[in-house]
C-alpha cells in the first residue's frame, strides 16, 4: 500500500482501486528482479489469505479470501504464477545448491512454497464455488478456470508439470521441491479437472445410459452410509477373560444365549474406556475430506438399547428378556450380480452333465436340460450386470480380429483423456515416483541414508534447543508425513476411477505399473501396523493453524496449549488415508488371480484381520471385500477357524452368484495359467496404446510399404544444414567413389528377394 500511497485497509477500497493495485502487483511478477518479483509475489499471496490482518473471524476471512481469489483470477494472476513456477523449476542454481547440502531446509524452497500457496488456495476456492454452481455469481470464472486446466500452459498441462516435479525430486535432482505442496496443488487440480466421486457417479450413469445398459445400481458409499460397524474377532487372550468373567457372574437360572459372532450389534468395540469412533460434532469430515469421498459412522455406537443391555448384564441378572425391537428392512445390504461368463460356465457344465456335449456360443437352447436348470437360468439372467468394462474389451477384441471392416469408436476429448494423452509417455516414471514418497511417508518405514528426504519443507534450519521447540517440531513431522500420505493416496484413487471410467484398458496400464512398482505390498507394510493407534493419532496443534494463528490474541506455546482445540478421539485424515489405500488394493486385485496369489504370498490375511478392529462400517467393507478374494487359497484350517469372519463377508459383502469364494474347489484355484493371463492383458494394453495414440512409437515390421515409385520419388526430403555444407564430401564418398554394376540392378532376375 504504501507504494501506490493508498490507505492501509483493503476492504475499504473500491473494485476498482483493488483492479489497480493488482495489475501493479502483476507488473512487478514480470521484473528482472528476483527480490522485487517475490516481494509482489508475497503481496499477491496475503490478498489470496483473505487479508487476515483486517478480518476478525475465521468466517470474514473466508469471505474476503474468496472475493480476492476472484478478483485475482479475473485479472490473470493464475497463469502468471504458472510462469513464475516455470522460472523457479528450471533455476538449476537453486537446485544445485540444495543438491551440495547435506540437509536440506525451509529456507531452500521459500520462493516455490509462496508460489505454489497462491496456486493452491486459488485452486481450492475455485473447488469450493464449484459445489454450488449454479446459484454462484461467480459460474463464469469458475468455468473458465476448469476449461483452463486441461489446457497447456506452455507447452504441457499443470498436473503433467507437477508430475514431472515429484518425479525431479525423487531421482535426487531437485531434492528442495516442497513435495507436500505439491502433492496437494496435484491432489487438487484433478478434482476440479476431472471431478471428485459425485462427477464420477454422473459420469457412470451418462456413459452407461449411452451404452444401453442399466443405471439403477447401488452405489457403494450410499450403501455403507446404513451399515453397522462389526465387532472384531477376540482374540485368545480376551476370549478366556470373557469365558471366565460369564462363569463367575452366571445366575442360577441358566439361560440360552446366541453364540457372540462379529456382526453382534451390542459387541461394540472399546479402546480404554471410550469406543473409538464417534459421530462427529462438527462439519470434521468436510474439512478432511475435502469432498472427495465422505466416510460415515455407522449407527451402533454408544448408548441406546446397546448400553441397556449391558447394564441388565452387568448390574442385574434378568431372568425375562425384553420385547425386541422391531428392524424394518433386514436382509443382504446389496443385490446380487452375476457376469455373462459366470452363466455362460453354468450352461457349459450343465449341458456336459444331462446332454454330454457343448453348445459353444449358444446361450438361450436350453433343450434335454431338466426344470431346475431353466430355474436357474432364468435366476442368472435377472441378475446378470454388463460393465461398461466388458463392452469396451469386447470392442477391441473385435477391433483386433476385423481391423480393417471394424469402425473406430469416437475418441471423447475428455478431461481425463486428454490427461492419459499427456502423462502416458512418462506413467510408469510418475507412478513410481508417487510410490517412492508413499512408502518415505509412511509409518512403519526406517529412515534410510539413500532414502528421499520428504521433510525437506518442514525442517528448519536450526534444529529445536528447547523441549516445547522439539515436541512442536515432532508434531509438525508427524503431520506432514499423514498430509503426504493422504495426497499420494487420494491422487492414485481418482486417476484409476477416471481411467477405468473412461476406457479398462487405460486403468489397466496403470494399474499394471502400479503393480511392477510392488504397490500390493506397500500397501501391506503401512497396514501392518498398529492401526488403531495411527487412527488415534492427534498429529497437530489447533492454535497454531491458519486463520487462528493470526487472528485475535494469541495465548503464549506452552506445553498445555498444545492440546487446546483437541475434541476428537480419531483423526479423520488418517481414517481417510486408510480407506483410500484398501480401495486402490482392491482395485488392483479385483477380478486378477496372479494379485490375489500375491496377497496370500505376502501373508495379508492377518494384516486385514487386524484392520478390521476399526469400527468403521466403510473401511471394514473394504477390508472384507479384500478377504473375501483371497479365502480360497488360504486352505481349509484358515477357514475353519476364521467362521466369524467369513460370516460377515456374507452379510456385508456383496454375493456373486455360482461364486464359490469359500471353498478350495474352484477351478480357478489353479496357479499355473496366472501369470498367462497377466501377459495377455499385458498385450491387450500394449496393442490398444499403439493403436490408438500416434505419440507411441510403432512396431516398423507392422508398418505398410510404400511400393509406388512415383510417390517415392515425389517425396519432399528436408536436408539438415550439416548435409548442405558437406554435400560435395557426400557425393565425393557415396556416389564418385564407389562402383554400382547398373545392369545388373535393372535386371529383374537379379532383383528377386
Amino acid at each position: 500500500m504504501e507504494w501506490y500511497k493508498l490507505r492501509p485497509w483493503w476492504q475499504n477500497l473500491t473494485r476498482p482501486e483493488m483492479k489497480s493495485i493488482i495489475y501493479k502487483l502483476l507488473d512487478q511478477l514480470e521484473v528482472s528482479n528476483k527480490q522485487l518479483r517475490m516481494k509482489a509475489a508475497r503481496c499477491i499471496l496475503y490478498l489470496a489469505q483473505g487479508c487476515w490482518a483486517e478480518v476478525q473471524s475465521d468466517k470474514e476471512q473466508q469471505d474476503w479470501s474468496r472475493v480476492n481469489v476472484m478478483l485475482l483470477y479475473e485479472v490473470g494472476i493464475f497463469p502468471a504464477f504458472v510462469e513464475l513456477l516455470n522460472i523457479e523449476i528450471e533455476n538449476s542454481t537453486t537446485a544445485t545448491s540444495a543438491m551440495r547440502k547435506l540437509a536440506v531446509s525451509l529456507a531452500d524452497s521459500i520462493d516455490l512454497r509462496v508460489i505454489l500457496s497462491v496456486l493452491y488456495i486459488m485452486t481450492e476456492v475455485m473447488r469450493e464455488e464449484f459445489k454450488n454452481i449454479e446459484y454462484s455469481e461467480y459460474k463464469e470464472n469458475v468455468e473458465a478456470f476448469k476449461e483452463d486446466l486441461v489446457n497447456p500452459y506452455g507447452e504441457e498441462i499443470l498436473i503433467v508439470k507437477l508430475l514431472g516435479m515429484v518425479t525431479c525430486f525423487c531421482s535426487g535432482s531437485a531434492p528442495h521441491f516442497p513435495m507436500k505442496k505439491v502433492l496437494l496443488l496435484l491432489w487438487k487440480l484433478i478434482l476440479v479437472s476431472l471431478g471428485g466421486i459425485d462427477a464420477l457417479r454422473e459420469l457412470k450413469k451418462q456413459y452407461r445410459e449411452e451404452a444401453g445398459l442399466d443405471t439403477q445400481q447401488e452405489d457403494t458409499i450410499e450403501v455403507a452410509r446404513t451399515m453397522r460397524a462389526s465387532s472384531p474377532p477376540m482374540s485368545a487372550a480376551d476370549l478366556l477373560e470373557t469365558q471366565n468373567q460369564k462363569r463367575n457372574n452366571r445366575p442360577l437360572r441358566r439361560s440360552l444365549m446366541k453364540q457372540s459372532s462379529l456382526d453382534d450389534p451390542g459387541l461394540g468395540m472399546e479402546y480404554e474406556g471410550e469406543d473409538l469412533l464417534r459421530a462427529p460434532s462438527n462439519n470434521t469430515a468436510a474439512n478432511e475430506g475435502d469432498g472427495e469421498l465422505i466416510v460415515f459412522l455407522g449407527p451402533g455406537g454408544p448408548g441406546g438399547w446397546n448400553q441397556a443391555y449391558y447394564e441388565d448384564q452387568n448390574n442385574q441378572p434378568q431372568l425375562r428378556p425384553g420385547t425386541p425391537q422391531l428392524i424394518k428392512g433386514k436382509g443382504l445390504p446389496w443385490t446380487p450380480k452375476v457376469r455373462q461368463k459366470d452363466v455362460d460356465t453354468f450352461l457349459e457344465v450343465a449341458r456336459m452333465k444331462f446332454v454330454g456335449y457343448k453348445l459353444q456360443g449358444d446361450r438361450e437352447s436350453l433343450a434335454g436340460l431338466p426344470q431346475p436348470i431353466h430355474e436357474g437360468v432364468t435366476t442368472l439372467k435377472k441378475h446378470m450386470y454388463t460393465s461398461l468394462s466388458e463392452i469396451q474389451i469386447r470392442k477391441e477384441e473385435e477391433i483386433a480380429r476385423n481391423p480393417m471392416s471394424t469402425e473406430e469408436p469416437p475418441l471423447r476429448q475428455t478431461p481425463t483423456e486428454i490427461l492419459y494423452q499427456a502423462i502416458l509417455p512418462n506413467l510408469p516414471q510418475y507412478m513410481i515416483a508417487l510410490l517412492k514418497i508413499l512408502l518415505a511417508a509412511a509409518p512403519t518405514s526406517k529412515a534410510k541414508t539413500d532414502s528421499i528426504n520428504i521433510l525437506a519443507d518442514v525442517l528448519p534450519e536450526e534444529m529445536p534447543m528447547t523441549v516445547l521447540q522439539s515436541m512442536k517440531l515432532g508434531i509438525d513431522v508427524n503431520r506432514h508425513k499423514e498430509i503426504i500420505v493422504k495426497a499420494v493416496s487420494a491422487i492414485l484413487l481418482l486417476l484409476l476411477k477416471h481411467f477405468k471410467l473412461n476406457h479398462v484398458y487405460q486403468f489397466e496400464f496403470m494399474s499394471q505399473h502400479l503393480v511392477f512398482a510392488n504397490c500390493i505390498p506397500l500397501v501391506l507394510k503401512f497396514l501392518n501396523q498398529n492401526i488403531i493407534a495411527y487412527i488415534e493419532a492427534k498429529n497437530v496443534i489447533p492454535i497454531l493453524d491458519f486463520p487462528m494463528c493470526v487472528i485475535g490474541d494469541q495465548p503464549e506455546l506452552t506445553t498445555e496449549s498444545l492440546e487446546i482445540g483437541h475434541n476428537q478421539s480419531f483423526s479423520w485424515r488418517n481414517v481417510f488415508s486408510c480407506i483410500n489405500l484398501l480401495r486402490i488394493l482392491n482395485k488392483l486385485t479385483k477380478w486378477k488371480h496372479s494379485r490375489i496369489m500375491m496377497l496370500v504370498v505376502f501373508k495379508s490375511a492377518p494384516i486385514l484381520k487386524r484392520t478390521l478392529k476399526v469400527r468403521h462400517a466403510m473401511m471394514q467393507l473394504y477390508v472384507l471385500k479384500l478377504l473375501k478374494m483371497q479365502t480360497k487359497y488360504l486352505g481349509r484350517q484358515w477357514r475353519k477357524t476364521n467362521m466369524k469372519t467369513i460370516s460377515v463377508i456374507y452379510a456385508k459383502v456383496r454375493h456373486r452368484l455360482n461364486d464359490d469364494w469359500a471353498y478350495g474347489n474352484d477351478l480357478e484355484a489353479r496357479p499355473w495359467d496366472f501369470q498367462v493371463e497377466e501377459c495377455e492383458l499385458r498385450t491387450c494394453v500394449d496393442q490398444f496404446n499403439n493403436r490408438r495414440y500416434s505419440n507411441i512409437p510403432r512396431d516398423e515390421e507392422m508398418e505398410p510399404v510404400d511400393a509406388s515409385v512415383t510417390s517415392v520419388l515425389g517425396t519432399n526430403v528436408e536436408l539438415t544444414e550439416e548435409f548442405k555444407q558437406h554435400y560435395e564430401l557426400w557425393l565425393q564418398q557415396e556416389v564418385f567413389q564407389r562402383s554400382i554394376n547398373w545392369d545388373e540392378l535393372l535386371d529383374p532376375a537379379a532383383c528377386e528377394i
